[in-house]
């Protein structure tokens, strides 16, 4: 994801998004595998909960 879109932010959601080491443990390990010297993408956690998938699909409907 980083090498290709080279994101700002990437945002864990789901079930996902409640496992806290994630935040502190993958961005130590992404950077071998990042074809860059320097890694400025940030791991967060979602703002509305582990069921932001729900409430952005709700919103699509019409």
């Amino acid at each position: 994801m980083i090498n290709i879109l080279d994101p700002n932010v990437i945002v864990l959601g789901g079930g996902l998004s409640n496992v806290d080491r994630l935040y502190a443990n993958v961005p130590k390990l992404w950077g071998r595998h990042v074809f860059s010297d320097h890694v400025v993408t940030r791991l967060v956690k979602n703002r509305h909960g582990d069921s932001s998938g729900v409430r952005g699909a709700a919103r699509l409907w019409p």
